[in-house]
């Protein structure tokens, strides 16, 4: 083997924005669609933290036609004055990493934007970058390019533009095609975080529209009412037991807020924000919350002679079971895990919320009893149900449950080191085959599955824990399952880092692909969290030109292309499945990593995702019909 140079001149230093633009999925998670539409929130957030200083009451934003994003508000306007480095204050802001007013006390009190990276990063990732600042009655201007500052300062300081009575920010960007996949930002995306920011402040107007050709549209988001609202509007499909439960404190210098309700159906959907950020994979603050609920509420059962001293306590599960709730904490200097705050991980919010949430709901139960009866009846039918399907469980994984395949299916991988094996589920006896043989066998295992698996958002979990399928999925995945009661999941057991559903490019296979996700999402949601759930991407055609070299097409776009492309005759194969690849075939296209194409499967909005998985998975016919005709120009046609 060759050796390489490794001295002094190997050390390389990254200067300004440099870093941003080589490693951007350091600082906004990826450069796909959820990582695009994270430049807005960024910007947003900034304009958050304007209102939650007071000094904001106004937040507008626009999807321009030309694909740019401008968000403008009616805040203090970041500050134009000279900086000590001898250049005007925001051009310091707009490119320099960790530079801003949050980290102090001095400006905000509490942050969503703490680490002071936002609108540098999104300056550094976007073709252009136009700022107006409305500030003592003049508009200051300033503008960039990937990150470079194109316009001329005057004495370090920005060129006035303009007379205003106006105060605030306005930003328009442009992502840049040199970073990210696509430039197209995710409307329903952007639309549903701007109203759970809404909600989650009372005081906030926000005025959205979109300008792009064939899109037009405008919607004010503003919810007096704040999380109350949200609860309401989470559950507004299901049966509540009782109005929403609210209350507010602060402890530890940390202001805690709550709201929750029980409906009639056994599911928990608790949703986590600190400073406004949501915390997708929770945190210290719903822990809190959720241990001093559960001893709370088992305290109550046994005062009242619900539980008896020779019956066990219900499970946290069991407690919260039918809650849907919003726990939202303002932390003057929080710690998050990552640069994209998805995880809440500082100490003291779990004594902070335990506190308020003790003192507070005391007092509401000691006031509505029959409250407190109903939401324990729920805990008293979980707790008969759980251990009814615990039996149920346990018979069906104690015959087979450290074995690796129950009925023969699974063609395992050699390798037992997790990090490098990958399972692909494959439709099919004949997909099967050839997947087995055309497999790399040291790591890829090979599950093949008959047909369509049973949808699991209709059935009871009896009839899932009986289904031959997903019986044989739980097994070969290792790890347990976390849907309902026993939750017994560890995805420290998963033995395949990657799952890939690999199915035929037509209708059928996105209809399987769409009820193997339903599973996974229900069953086993932390797989997709994660990122270990991918979509195997076969090729549609094969074409075989008279000159030159063979190659696979994998949509109707890259048809297109080619027959615009390409010069001279050639025989066109079309794939009708899996089946009719041979395991060279299947390995060239779709098994070998050096060559085929693989879709991450991710969860950009929890709550968005679980309400369309519910909706057009479940057995309430007309929304999915009204989603259905609401949709119906964006699907695409399988020839």
């Amino acid at each position: 083997m060759e050796k390489t140079q490794y001295d002094a001149d190997s050390i390389t230093v990254l200067e300004g924005l440099e870093a941003v633009r080589k490693r951007p999925g350091m600082y906004i998670g990826g450069v796909g669609t959820k990582g695009l539409n994270h430049l807005i929130y960024e910007i947003v957030d900034n304009s958050v933290d304007e209102h939650l200083a007071g000094e904001c009451s106004l937040i507008w934003v626009t999807l321009e036609a030309d694909g740019s994003c401008t968000v403008k508000d009616n805040g203090r306007g970041i500050p134009v004055e000279m900086h000590k480095k001898g250049v005007s204050a925001e051009r310091i802001v707009l490119s320099t990493l960790h530079a801003g007013g949050k980290f102090d006390n001095n400006s905000y009190k509490t942050s969503g934007g703490l680490h002071g990276v936002g609108s540098s990063v999104v300056n550094a990732l976007s073709e252009r970058l136009d700022i107006e600042i409305y500030k003592n009655g003049k508009i200051h201007h300033d503008a960039y390019e990937r990150g470079i500052p194109v316009v001329p300062l005057a004495q370090g300081l920005l060129p006035v533009t303009g007379r205003t009575r106006e105060r605030g920010t306005r930003i328009n960007f442009l992502p840049d095609p040199e970073i990210f996949e696509k430039t197209r930002f995710k409307a329903e995306w952007l639309k549903s975080r701007l109203h759970e920011t809404a909600y989650l402040n009372p005081g906030l107007t926000i005025c959205y529209e979109n300008k792009r050709p064939g899109e037009e549209e405008q919607e004010t988001f503003a919810e007096p009412e704040g999380i109350v609202a949200y609860v309401r509007e989470l559950n507004s499909a299901k049966t509540p037991i009782h109005d929403p439960i609210y209350f507010k404190g602060v402890s530890e210098q940390i202001e805690v807020e709550a709201a929750f309700q029980f409906v009639d159906a056994f599911e928990e959907n608790v949703l986590g924000f600190c400073n406004n950020i949501f915390t997708q994979e929770g945190g210290t603050h719903l822990a809190g919350f959720k241990t001093r609920f559960t001893t709370m509420i088992n305290g109550y059962a046994r005062e009242l002679g619900i539980l008896k001293e020779k019956d066990s306590n219900f499970t946290g599960a069991d407690t919260r079971n039918g809650m849907t709730a919003v726990i939202a904490v303002k932390h003057p200097d929080p710690i998050f895990e990552g640069q994209t705050k998805t995880k809440l991980a500082s100490a003291d919010c779990t004594k902070a919320v335990t506190n308020v949430s003790g003192d507070e709901l005391s007092l509401y139960f000691d006031r509505n009893l029959e409250v407190l009866k109903a939401i324990i009846a729920c805990a008293e039918k979980s707790a008969k149900i759980r251990r009814a399907e615990e039996k149920a469980k346990t018979n069906m994984l104690s015959k087979s449950r450290f074995s690796f395949d129950s009925n023969g299916k699974l063609a395992n991988c050699e390798s037992r080191e997790a990090e490098k094996c990958e399972i692909f589920i494959v439709e099919g006896d004949s997909a099967g085959g050839s997947a087995k043989m055309g497999r790399n066998r040291r790591y890829q295992a090979i599950l093949p599955i008959r047909g369509k698996i049973l949808n699991v958002e209709k059935a009871s979990m009896d009839k899932v824990l009986a289904n031959a399928e997903i019986k044989t999925m739980i097994n070969a995945f290792g790890c347990g399952f976390s849907e309902g009661y026993g939750n017994d999941f560890d995805i420290s057991r998963l033995r395949y880092h990657k799952i890939v559903l690999m199915t035929d490019a037509d209708v059928d296979g996105s209809h399987i692909d769409t009820l193997l996700l339903t599973f996974l999402y229900r069953f086993m949601p932390e797989l997709i969290t994660n990122g270990h759930v991918y979509i195997a991407m076969p090729p549609l055609y094969k074409v075989i030109p008279k000159k030159g070299e063979e190659e696979y097409l994998y949509d109707e776009k890259a048809l297109e292309r080619y027959r615009k492309s390409h010069r001279g005759e050639f025989t066109l194969q079309r794939f009708k499945g899996l089946g009719e690849m041979d395991a060279e075939q299947l390995w060239e296209t779709t098994l070998n990593p050096e060559n085929r194409v693989l879709k991450r499967v991710e969860i950009e909005d929890a709550r968005m995702a679980s309400e369309i998985t519910e909706m057009l998975m479940g057995s309430d016919v007309p929304p999915r019909r009204r989603f259905i005709y609401e949709h119906a120009d964006e699907a695409e046609i399988d020839a």
